[in-house]
């Protein structure tokens, strides 16, 4: 029984060189999918094929896009920088080289296709700056997003919190528009997982942030933990979510919500 529903179907994974993006592009292989892979660098998958391009550089992403060509059932948005990059390529990699890529990608979906990208708990404070952020996304195109963030640095400092903030907040906008079109989009917010980038966290954020994120299971999550949830997301068992930022943190926001984490005692802990 194919429950997931992918069988047959061509989706495209972003950052399926490591961590999350390779676990998700393994997942749907095995689901029986087309799966076509980008990334920076080479991944040692047996794909469909793959295409290395730079989300700091659009001309390479649509290069490889129109490779592809196409239908395109759903769309897997994995790759991403952490803290420790600089801020600026922080954002063209996780905003605006992903909203690029998927703007070059929506032409080739049709009723029935789905989007899903990789936010961040980190990126829990989306509420508190919608105004900001709703004017970042405003702006048409990579160069106009580009030149926004160089002009607002007091806004996007290091660049991590503020991209994947602005991934939740622009996928909830874009969901509502694209379900018109029988388009799905959703993003999930995972808490700290053990991907290549972990090491990263730590020298960013310090080792009491990571293990207060950990909190109340106490662990970090696989790379398999969080590809399992996109896969879910861009499925057809999945075919009335809608617009969600979905916490795949084995409980740290309904700690943060409840009371059961204390968000300022572990801010209080950071670098």
């Amino acid at each position: 029984m194919d429950f997931l529903g992918y069988k047959g179907k061509r989706v495209i994974v972003s950052g399926c060189f490591s961590g999350m993006g390779e676990a998700t592009a393994r997942i749907l292989v095995e689901q029986g999918a087309e799966v076509h892979g980008l990334d920076f660098k080479p991944t040692q998958l047996e794909l469909a094929s793959f295409n290395q391009v730079d989300l700091r550089a659009p001309e390479t992403v649509t290069e490889a896009v129109n490779k592809i060509g196409g239908k395109v059932d759903a769309l897997f948005n994995c790759a991403g920088l952490p803290q420790t990059a600089g801020a600026m390529d922080v954002m063209k990699v996780n905003f605006a080289g992903t909203r690029h890529l998927t703007e070059a990608v929506l032409p080739l979906m049709a009723e029935g296709s789905a989007i899903a990208s990789i936010s961040s708990n980190g990126g829990l404070g989306w509420s508190r700056r919608i105004p900001v952020i709703m004017e970042l996304i405003g702006q048409k195109g990579f160069d106009a997003a580009v030149a926004w963030c160089e002009a607002h640095m007091d806004e996007v400092k290091e660049g991590y919190s503020f991209s994947k903030e602005v991934i939740i907040v622009w996928t909830m906008l874009t969901a509502c528009h694209l379900i018109k079109k029988g388009i799905r989009m959703n993003c999930t917010m995972p808490g700290p997982t053990s991907t290549p980038m972990m090491t990263h966290f730590k020298e960013a954020s310090g080792d009491a942030v990571i293990d207060a994120a950990m909190q109340p299971s106490g662990r970090p999550s696989s790379p398999e933990e969080q590809a399992t949830a996109m896969v879910y997301l861009n499925s057809a068992a999945a075919s009335y979510v809608n617009g969600v930022a979905l916490p795949v943190d084995g409980g740290f926001m309904g700690g943060v919500a409840t009371g059961q984490v204390d968000l300022s005692a572990m801010m209080a802990n950071a670098k």
